[in-house]
């Protein structure tokens, strides 16, 4: 049986062409980018031209001080606890309230919660039915103490997109740092940090057909945030450790990639996902959760009347389908997801979810597959439900 990968939200396979970028900097160009001799400063120019290249995805300068706006991580999570902890910890002389929303990553989540028992106060901004966050809120939630906003551009469970730059004007006139987790958008619509008033960005490899291990945060020349790794100044002063310069330049190779392809990419999406809402909520149960068209390309997520959904995706994949049910990060936990939650979902209805992400190696034919198999394993599941 022939194995359908639809948990593209989760993770991507590496594209081909970011590991044949990639392979000549495991043994070959390794030297230490802090090197002076020629191993290192050969690593060195790979590393600044990958930044360059992320760097004009989203339209970041190289500011006046000339180091650019780019700073690589290991991962997304600690871009954002960089981000929140980092923020609040260089600026605790300002203020001590952080805001963020009620769908934020649980990384998001977690760093804000730690905060709270560092004495700092986080506003958590709430959301309507299709996880849209209203502006005014934020608007009405700054206050003079207010050091950070922090709104995921797109929700990685439900694929809502958010008025991002409508906010980062708001905070900009606030005089308020504006922080978004990009980490679902990046690579997959266009992104411009200066016209969306974005002040920090989150974005990371292993969402865009790179490789796991590499991340990045925009940080906008000028703003004060303090490092939560200390050593050898790397990064400068931001991001002490060891390049993974291998990931980067995967990375790298992947951005370039997909700026090429984004365009005719996302319109190839954007009808396979049209076409698996119109199929799936024929099933008599079935709700489309998220913003009807405000959403990425790849996303659906749907809820089923007297269905758990962790049985929905042990039935596919014994159908050699792969989904998932919430948020890939937290999907041992066995309460319902935050996100739907907040959307105004009942526990029973949140544990009913489905997520199905679709990406790159997406065909029409495992579109099909999946509309054809699901109602009968839905009916199968709602014979012997509890919750009926």
């Amino acid at each position: 049986m022939k194995k359908i990968y639809l948990d593209y939200a989760a993770t991507t396979p590496v594209d081909k062409r970011a590991v044949k970028a990639m392979l000549p900097y495991f043994a070959e160009k390794f030297g230490n980018t802090m090197s002076l001799h020629f191993f290192g400063q050969e690593s060195k120019l790979a590393l600044e031209q990958s930044r360059e290249t992320i760097a004009g995805l989203i339209k970041a300068k190289r500011p006046a001080s000339g180091y650019p706006e780019i700073v690589f991580t290991s991962s997304a999570t600690e871009s954002n606890n960089l981000v929140l902890k980092g923020i609040a910890f260089a600026n605790k002389n300002k203020g001590n309230n952080i805001i963020i929303s009620s769908i934020e990553h649980p990384c998001i989540i977690e760093s804000a919660k730690w905060l709270e028992k560092q004495g700092f106060e986080v506003t958590k901004i709430k959301v309507d039915k299709y996880g849209m966050v209203n502006p005014k809120d934020i608007e009405k939630a700054i206050k003079k103490e207010t050091i950070l906003v922090s709104i995921i551009h797109a929700s990685n469970e439900i694929g809502t997109i958010q008025s991002i730059e409508e906010i980062g004007k708001i905070c900009r006139q606030k005089g308020v740092y504006f922080h978004t987790d990009a980490s679902q958008s990046f690579g997959k619509i266009p992104i411009d940090v200066n016209k969306m008033n974005v002040d920090l960005l989150t974005a990371s490899s292993h969402k865009i057909y790179g490789p796991k291990g590499a991340g990045l945060l925009y940080i906008r020349d000028g703003v004060k945030i303090e490092p939560l790794l200390h050593g050898g100044g790397q990064e400068n002063g931001l991001r002490a450790s060891t390049m993974n310069l291998a990931a980067i330049i995967g990375f790298a190779k992947a951005v370039e990639i997909c700026k090429k392809e984004m365009k005719t990419e996302n319109v190839r999406l954007t009808n396979l996902r049209d076409k698996l809402i119109k199929g799936l909520l024929k099933i008599e149960g079935c709700k489309l959760n998220g913003h009807p068209k405000k959403r990425l390309s790849n996303n659906v997520n749907v809820w089923f009347s007297f269905v758990e959904g962790e049985s929905l995706v042990m039935q596919l994949d014994l159908h050699g389908i792969s989904c998932s049910t919430g948020s890939a990060c937290s999907s041992i936990k066995l309460e319902p997801s935050p996100v739907l939650l907040a959307i105004g979902l009942k526990p029973q209805e949140a544990h009913g979810s489905l997520r199905v992400s679709l990406g790159r190696f997406t065909t029409e034919k495992e579109i099909n597959k999946l509309i054809k198999v699901l109602p009968g394993i839905v009916k199968k599941i709602r014979e012997i439900s509890p919750f009926k």
